[in-house]
């Protein structure tokens, strides 16, 4: 593996920003070897040294992060009992990655798979409010107020959705945002109205969408969207 500076690999070991890890290692609490080091610019190699931080051995992963259009027919998970198709016979990459929440097998749409955990419940936590927007069919035209939906009463809390509007003149497909993930949430908002969700598309998550992405391919983020992620809502 190629050398690498200290404050980066404690930074992309999740230690640390490059900044605070610098001043981690000017308080003496980094180990490279068995020897405390101060020197900051000390470039290691991740496969050969050992790192320790305040006495505890510091474990490299390099973080890697895709937004993948899920395609209809498909589960999220790595493996079905009952045999059926999941995303992961779609996606050949080398790293294990794993899915930030889940979508429904018939429904399309924005994921974003990464092997960071920290990422991942960042992303889920309601209290970053992240967004997420959903084009939704029914199977009859809605008539009930489109403001009646700004809140909903469902059996694990209500709901809150910030915008809703019609896509067309038939009343039947609507596009609706939320800042939470709950489990099959949107079918079940419409549920409680009498209606049944025919076809649902994830348009966008935390600002991302899979409009130029064909269906069932993924392409990789870039660590500076994933910076702005952070940056953007975790001051919620």
């Amino acid at each position: 593996m190629e050398k690498m500076r200290l404050n980066k690999f404690l930074s992309e070991a999740g230690i640390a920003s490059r900044r605070k890890a610098d001043d981690l290692i000017k308080e003496g609490r980094i180990e490279v070897n068995g020897s405390v080091v101060t020197e900051l610019g000390l470039k290691i190699d991740p496969a050969k040294d050992i790192v320790k931080y305040d006495g505890e051995v510091v474990k490299f992963k390099k973080y890697v992060y895709y937004l993948f259009h899920k395609p209809a027919g498909y589960i999220t998970t790595f493996k079905d009992e009952r045999g059926r198709k999941t995303i992961f016979d779609l996606i050949k990459i080398n790293q294990r990655v794993f899915p930030v929440g889940r979508l429904d097998r018939d429904t399309t749409g924005v994921m974003i798979l990464t092997n960071d955990g920290n990422f991942a419940n960042f992303l889920m936590h309601p209290k970053n409010k992240i967004p997420r927007e959903y084009v939704v069919t029914l199977d009859k035209q809605f008539v009930e107020p489109l403001n009646k939906l700004k809140k909903v009463n469902l059996e694990d809390g209500p709901v809150y959705v910030d915008s809703i509007e019609f896509l067309d003149f038939s009343k039947r497909k609507l596009k609706i945002l939320l800042h939470e993930g709950r489990n099959r949430v949107v079918k079940r908002i419409f549920s409680k109205f009498g209606y049944t969700v025919k076809a649902l598309h994830r348009k966008s998550f935390a600002g991302f969408n899979v409009d130029r992405i064909p269906v069932g391919k993924l392409v990789k983020i870039q660590p500076a969207e994933i910076k702005r992620i952070y940056k953007q809502y975790d001051e919620n």
